[in-house]
């Protein structure tokens, strides 16, 4: 027995609604990357217009450092559901899963590399494929694996840089790099094709540490994904109404204790240490508190009908990710219509909003005509073609 794709029917909706409202508040904060050098500023002393540093606290409070663990959670939520799915009919799971890892591995190298350097697919396969080594395990244990690869390098790393603080001040300073920030904008507003590429390029090193990425995947997105999947065993979404009691405790414990965290920075100094704190502790609380409200709204019937653009648009959402990426650099890079570096924060914020509200509109007219997006429908075909070519190949030889 092969297989199949998930059909429409059978679909969880309110998994869908939280990918599609992670979809925008990862493009809002993606913004930030898209039209300004942001990687190379420190964001708490850039922004001296009122209205830009507003905007950007707002977003660095309930956004930044939240949407990207709540988007992992269901990506491993995800991937168990097909693990069930795949346990309950007697079909191999492994071998399917760790195909379909390898396909989105290779559309993220391309996106990274040849369309936005903040790509995210490629860590959410190689953390996919140490997902799969450990899926069999009840939810218990996913829980407390994650626990430990999270909390205690984590605590470690928080541990010694706050010694540092106190030790050397000057050493948990937000590195702005005067430099790299003129080669951005030189780059992606008059440069070639191929002064972006290399820029986009040096991005990527800078942004996954040279190769550290590993670490961050091993200690931060394979727990989030760990959570998701141990929750997807247990089906908290769709039991939503009937651990309505649960679901309100975490939401107001997650909620109050996330958004304390989260202001850190702006209740006492700003530096590495405060940071890091912020959005290593301080966001993956709200990512909770988020799937559960919005696990809770989804639980009221009439809201399914009311969410319903959204749910689409989190149908295709790996789609809607990489068409931000092909629209915002269209608009701000030299090729499209050089904006980069022209555009303010505010300008940024409803220029996503408004895009993310196109394409919510393009994904109710796609699902018109369609079962999938268009990415997830090239997506699956490459998977599922693998197989059947498979068995095709072992039927003619017997």
């Amino acid at each position: 027995m092969v297989i199949r794709p998930t059909e429409g029917k059978e679909r969880v909706v309110a998994i869908d609604v939280m990918r599609g409202f992670a979809l925008l508040g990862i493009f809002i904060v993606n913004m930030l990357f898209f039209h300004s050098p942001y990687i190379y500023v420190n964001p708490y002393t850039w922004f001296h217009i009122p209205g830009d540093f507003n905007t950007y606290k707002w977003i660095d409070i309930f956004l930044q450092g939240s949407v990207y663990p709540l988007f992992s959670m269901l990506f491993g939520y995800g991937l168990a559901m097909q693990f069930m799915k795949s346990e309950l009919k007697g079909t191999s799971f492994n071998k399917l899963a760790t195909r379909r890892l390898l396909i989105l591995l290779v559309i993220g190298c391309i996106h990274a590399f040849l369309i936005w350097s903040g790509d995210i697919l490629i860590t959410y396969a190689l953390a996919g494929l140490v997902l799969i080594l450990l899926m069999r395990l009840k939810p218990v244990w996913l829980f407390l694996i994650s626990a430990i690869l999270f909390l205690v390098p984590n605590g470690l790393m928080n541990g010694l840089v706050y010694v540092l603080s106190k030790v050397s001040p000057d050493d948990v300073i937000i590195y702005t790099g005067i430099q790299e920030i003129e080669n951005s904008i030189v780059a992606y507003s008059q440069g070639t094709w191929i002064d972006i590429f290399w820029q986009r390029l040096a991005d990527w090193l800078y942004m996954t540490q040279y190769g550290a990425i590993l670490i961050t995947i091993l200690c931060i997105i394979v727990p989030f994904m760990l959570i998701g999947a141990g929750a997807a065993k247990l089906k908290l979404i769709e039991r939503a109404r009937e651990l309505k009691v649960f679901w309100i405790v975490t939401i107001v414990i997650t909620l109050a204790a996330g958004l304390v965290i989260k202001w850190i920075p702006y209740n006492t100094e700003a530096n590495l240490f405060t940071m890091s704190i912020q959005d290593t502790f301080g966001g993956p609380l709200l990512a909770i508190a988020y799937a559960g409200i919005l696990a809770l709204v989804c639980s009221i019937p009439f809201m399914g009908k009311v969410l319903s653009p959204v749910a689409k648009a989190g149908r295709m959402s790996m789609t809607i990710y990489l068409m931000q990426s092909v629209i915002a650099t269209t608009i701000f890079y030299a090729y499209g219509f050089g904006l980069y570096g022209k555009i303010d924060i505010v300008a940024g914020t409803w220029m996503a909003v408004g895009i993310y509200v196109l394409q919510l509109v393009f994904a109710e007219a796609w699902f018109m005509k369609f079962n999938q997006g268009p990415v997830e429908a090239l997506w699956k075909k490459l998977i599922y073609s693998t197989i059947l070519s498979k068995r095709d190949e072992k039927d003619s030889n017997l």
